[in-house]
This record gives C-alpha cells, structure tokens and sequence, in this order.
C-alpha cells in the first residue's frame, strides 16, 4: 500500500512532507512538474497539499480521475481550487480573517459531522480551527466530514469516482505547519495524516 503527496517545490511542502513528525506517512514524493509523467500505478491514496499551483494541476485533472476511477483515493487540501479542475463541485471564497483571536471578533466555529470516519476520528473542533477561506456546497454524492456557518469545510464524495473516492478541503494546514505558524494545524495534520494507512 502507498501513500503519496505532490510537492509543489516550496518550504512548507518540504518541510511538512519531508520532515519529522510527518516525513514517515508517505511513501513516495512526487514534484509537481513530474506528476504529468509519473505512474500511479500501485498508490492508493495521493495527497495534494495546500496550496499547489492550480495552474499546473488543471491539465492533469483527467490523469487525478482516473486515478480515482482506478480505486486511488484522492486528497485535495486547500488553496488548490478543485473547483477549478474537477466537475461538481461549488466552492464560494470568503474573506479571510487571519486575526481574529488578536482583534476579539468571532472565529471560525467548525463542527466535525463525521466523528466516526477514520479521518477525523479523535479529531477535536479546537484542532479544525484556525481561520477560513471559504465553503464547499455539496451535492447529495458528496458527505459533509467538516462543517462551518454556510457550507462543509471538508467532504468525502465514494461515487463519482468509484471505485476510488475524492475527500477535498478547503482548510490548509501544511502551509502553516511548515510555516511555523498556527499550532492547531500541526494537531490537525497529528490525527489526519497517521489515518491515510487506515482509510487507504
């Protein structure tokens, strides 16, 4: 079984999926550039982390759905815009409040929905909470594992792709774990990240 993650090339890529804690839940890295020629024969769950540039994903969307339709499991973390470059899938932006606790205005107030998905299991709400960058509206093929306010923050869809599935979020802890910056999501990453082996 082999869990892989893209690299986009940037530090926080490299430090979350090349270092310790987190270096040892993947079996194979794989640089952006050279996803267009790689084989993903034999991996069952591939991890597309924060903040990859949609650009370069966008014409490997038909190479991702196979993988799916293949039986991979896909993961898509947020600021990588799947909305751009797989079908069925509403996402509104909203502003983002990087402030919140300092200024004393209200913060995000994630519920997990899902608290027996493997996933999020032993997830805590504090550990989902950090700042928002926006909402997913889903469709009845797609299960809500993370809500807030308007939409899902986190979602599984096991039938467009199936036999693969597509678990998409709009939460980005790997850029503020490898930016040193936010300790909820390095909690976060502490319970999803180990939890790929299991869901795979």
């Amino acid at each position: 079984m082999t869990i892989a993650a893209v690299d986009g090339g940037t530090y926080f890529h490299h430090h979350t999926l090349s270092e310790p804690p987190f270096g040892d839940c993947f079996d194979r890295l794989i640089y952006i550039r050279d996803l267009p020629f790689a084989d993903l024969e034999g991996i069952k769950v591939l991890v597309l982390p924060c903040r990859l540039n949609a650009d370069l994903i966008t014409p490997l969307a038909g190479k991702l759905k196979a993988f799916m339709r293949n039986g991979g499991t896909l993961i898509v973390m947020g600021e990588t815009f799947p909305d751009r470059w797989l079908p069925g899938i509403s996402f509104t932006p909203c502003e983002t409040n990087f402030w919140w606790w300092i200024e004393g205005t209200p913060g995000p107030e994630p519920v997990i929905t899902a608290k027996d998905h493997p996933l999020v299991a032993g997830l805590s709400e504090a550990a989902a909470t950090w700042h928002l960058h926006g909402h997913f509206h889903l469709s009845d093929v797609q299960r809500p594992l993370i809500v807030e306010g308007p939409g899902a923050l986190m979602f599984e869809d096991g039938d467009t792709y199936a036999p693969g599935r597509l678990v998409a979020m709009s939460l980005d802890p790997c850029y503020h774990h490898g930016s040193h910056f936010m300790p909820a999501t390095t909690e976060f990453l502490n319970v999803f990240l180990p939890a790929l082996k299991a869901y795979a």
